[in-house]
């Protein structure tokens, strides 16, 4: 918004706008693009200025989701394992619990119950955490992870040189050649959790999704922690190493 109040120099101006937008969909992904304009038209009708409301929006792009299977995550495993126990213990993590990508950079030590197999994702910015719903929950992870965090964090308690659990750069670098992304993680527990029956309704509990339009999950269906690992082990997310 600040950039597009400094190429107008601050005054509303319809050709400044137009001309701000069609440079930005020259340079922007399509997606990106449609955020974009629609926080600049939100703001504009905000101000009450009448040609704001005739500014037409590209539809949304249509997209497949990338189908994630479990050959892909054991063919990562052989992959990143040949650098270490930390980015297997990664790899299990993601795929297990279903946590974004920056979730899992920011874990410490402490938000991980090895004996009881949970995570705990804190929304805390004031200690570098945050969570895109901007609430703190918790996840979940099967005994394959049980194993390999508990050799990790060994590792990790041993070596005083290494500050943090994941470090988001060092594991892109792991990542490039393997089939899949940190980011891809998530989108097998998604998919593995539907495969083996799960409940959409605890899915999106555990994966952190925004609950708002969803009637049942806000006014109804409350889930204590020991019923939604209940549910978890039930399902049973498991990946053979």
């Amino acid at each position: 918004m600040e950039k597009y109040l400094d190429y107008v120099n601050w005054r509303i101006d319809k050709g400044k706008t137009l001309e701000f937008l069609k440079l930005k969909k020259e340079n922007y992904h399509i997606s990106t693009y449609r955020k974009m304009l629609l926080q600049i038209r939100k703001f504009l009708v905000y101000l009450d200025v009448e040609w704001a409301r005739h500014i037409n929006t590209p539809p949304e792009p249509y997209y497949t989701p990338k189908r994630v299977t479990l050959e892909d995550i054991q063919e990562t495993l052989k992959s990143v394992g040949e650098h270490g126990i930390r980015y297997v213990a990664l790899t299990l993590l993601g795929a297990s619990s279903g946590m974004r990508a920056e979730e899992m950079y920011q874990l410490n030590p402490e938000d991980i119950d090895l004996d009881n197999r949970t995570i705990h994702i804190r929304h805390n910015p004031r200690n570098g955490q945050t969570t895109k719903t901007g609430k703190s929950r918790i996840a979940f992870f099967n005994g394959e992870t049980q194993l390999a965090l508990q050799e990790f964090i060994k590792t990790y308690n041993d070596n005083k040189r290494m500050k943090y659990l994941f470090l988001k750069k060092e594991c892109e670098i792991v990542f490039h050649d393997a089939s899949i992304q940190v980011k891809d993680l998530r989108k097998f527990f998604s998919q593995e959790w539907d495969r083996q029956g799960g409940p959409t309704s605890i899915k999106k509990i555990l994966m952190g999704h925004s609950l708002r339009g969803d009637v049942d999950l806000m006014h109804y269906n409350y889930q204590s922690e020991e019923d939604l690992k209940k549910i978890y082990d039930k399902v049973g997310i498991k990946i053979e190493i």
